[in-house]
């Protein structure tokens, strides 16, 4: 099968390209070696299937991180090359055009963002431009689709450029002569789209902005979450409750309604509680988590194709550089407070090994996932927020904490921010729709199957009574050190396989909100859920992955001591 590869600099427009070609069936992989990925979809040319791969974003064929050394790996493999190039910056993007043109592959310039450079004042001769290159230049608008048509038509016209090596120098000179001649830029006034851009990325306007838009962002989560739990998933699962019940009275008494019902609270199903397999176990990732996970990858698919992510990286990115990390950490920590699965795969966008490792380590140890913070505020929210406060406080502080001892103890490199910054930009609803689509997919795939196993082993456990044999090896620390009844031993345990079924399993305790607050915040740090552990080790290796368990152990020790200290004294 030809391979169609999109080549081009970071943040020119190739990942809306891809979609425009592909739809939104696409697979997300690794290049053989690395942790880095590519983006791989089909679509119809002439009448052939051919294979699109959206090749990760590079300056120049001289690499200077992982992900520039894997497109520079790639490009052999491709029968056509398309160059997505920048119309605002196009004397900058000129430099990888005319190293791929060096290489003599069929290969054709896709102009993106052809609308922002009219707004602009930029005006681009496009046939000189098609002439000086020796390839089809088509201009596109990929956000709207417009050019992508011509786009696939000039596909199947490529042809192979006759192009001699060039110097570096000769190199920048040739883009200089090629960008004098084809455009033109006329005088015009800043837009209000403009100034914001300047204003939301210099610190002093653009910390105030980060915190008001990132608050923002939550509480549409949140309303957004709590409307698809209360008006569809609640409604669903109450049509499901007879059956439910039916089969729970179909399988009488004994190991088999246990594992599948679970046990009843109150005389009936409490889907929340009950453990079974086809209740707890469905309620949970599809009523619970399902509804905010999707309301929060919308809003993180808005605050990237708005332009206003990568402005976040840069307003951030020397908080980050002092734990050991850059801007672009924000990514992972942002997709972690979704679900703490994708927010540790979101770690490959860093780097180093370093980087990943401490990065990876921080998520697990202190940014809760969606799912167990709806818990926390269920839990701690009736005895007021001050208490949801102090849990959030206490991991905010050890997030900052552990990242500047682990950025003076972990080996490595670091190497700094370099990004473009785009320009603010409508965006595409349907492009939206379609990233919120396929990051859901991505949770139902890798973190919904661990869910379902983790309430099995927990029925397991409990039916061969190996859970409260291991509470009762936990029953000194839980009580002597964080001050908590013993029989909470079971639930924090159980924190392992589902934070958010051991967060609910707190209540019945009769625990003080003291005791809540603590024992909410030893289960946030102890030690991530089941599919994030796992995960884990997929990306770091179990040698560090022992590594990051025994920081959060030593870690959960030290807080929750410190914490009853703090709110209960001895």
């Amino acid at each position: 099968m030809k391979k169609v590869l999109l080549v081009g600099n970071p943040n020119v427009g190739k990942s809306v390209v891809f979609t425009r070609l592909t739809g939104a069936e696409v697979m997300i992989s690794n290049y053989p070696g690395t942790t880095v990925d590519y983006t791989r979809g089909r679509m119809k040319l002439g009448g052939e299937t051919v294979q699109v791969i959206d090749v990760p974003g590079t300056y120049s064929l001289e690499p200077s991180n992982p992900a520039e050394a894997v497109a520079v790996q790639m490009l052999p493999s491709g029968d056509v090359l398309v160059n997505v190039v920048d119309a605002t910056n196009l004397e900058r993007n000129l430099y990888l055009t005319l190293q791929l043109l060096e290489r003599s592959q069929p290969m054709v310039v896709a102009l993106n963002m052809w609308d922002d450079a009219q707004h602009l004042g930029i005006h681009i001769h496009v046939e000189a431009l098609q002439r000086m290159l020796g390839v089809p230049v088509v201009p596109t608008v990929a956000l709207t689709g417009e050019g992508i048509s011509e786009l696939v038509k000039r596909l199947q016209e490529v042809r192979v450029p006759e192009r001699h090596l060039m110097q570096e120098r000769d190199l920048w000179a040739e883009v200089g002569r090629i960008t004098s001649q084809v455009q033109k830029v006329s005088h015009r006034h800043h837009t209000f789209w403009e100034r914001l851009g300047d204003a939301t990325v210099k610190p002093l306007t653009g910390m105030p902005a980060a915190l008001l838009i990132l608050a923002a962002a939550f509480v549409v989560v949140r309303l957004i979450g709590e409307g698809l739990t209360r008006y569809v998933m609640d409604p669903l699962f109450e049509l499901y409750r007879p059956l439910a019940t039916w089969l729970g009275k179909a399988l009488g008494p004994g190991l088999l309604r246990d594992f599948l019902i679970g046990t009843l609270i109150n005389g009936k199903i409490d889907f929340l509680q009950s453990i079974g397999l086809l209740t707890t176990g469905l309620y949970a990732p599809f009523a619970v988590v399902l509804p905010y996970v999707v309301a929060f990858y919308f809003v993180l698919s808005l605050l990237e194709d708005t332009g206003y992510l990568p402005r976040l990286a840069a307003l951030t990115d020397g908080l980050f550089h002092s734990l050991g990390m850059h801007g672009h950490a924000i990514v992972p920590v942002l997709l972690g407070f979704g679900c703490n699965v994708p927010g540790v795969l979101a770690t490959r966008v860093l780097e180093t090994k370093r980087q990943r490792f401490i990065a990876a380590a921080l998520i697990a140890i202190a940014v809760p996932c969606l799912a167990q913070s709806v818990i926390v505020f269920g839990v701690l929210g009736r005895y007021g927020l001050r208490y949801v406060a102090m849990v959030y406080g206490t991991l905010a502080l050890l997030y900052l904490t552990a990242g500047i001892v682990l950025n003076r103890v972990v080996g490595g490199e670091s190497p700094e921010l370099f990004a473009e910054i785009p320009r603010y930009r409508k965006p595409a609803w349907r492009t939206t729709a379609r990233k919120t689509w396929l990051r859901a997919k991505s949770y139902l795939a890798d973190a919904v199957p661990w869910m379902l196993a983790g309430v099995a082993l927990v029925n397991l456990l409990y039916a061969t009574g190996a859970m409260h044999w291991l509470a009762r090896l936990a029953q000194p620390v839980v009580q002597g050190v964080w001050g908590l009844p013993g029989n909470a031993a079971v639930a924090l345990l159980m924190g392992f396989l589902r934070k958010y079924v051991a967060v609910g399993m707190l209540l019945p305790l009769g625990m003080t909100a003291e005791q809540l607050t603590v024992a909410v915040t030893v289960l946030s740090i102890y030690f991530p859920c089941a599919a994030t552990f796992a995960v884990l080790i997929k990306e770091l290796g179990i040698r560090d992955t022992a590594k990051a368990a025994a920081l959060m152990v030593l870690l959960s020790l030290l807080v929750g001591g410190l914490m009853r200290l703090a709110l209960m004294g001895l």
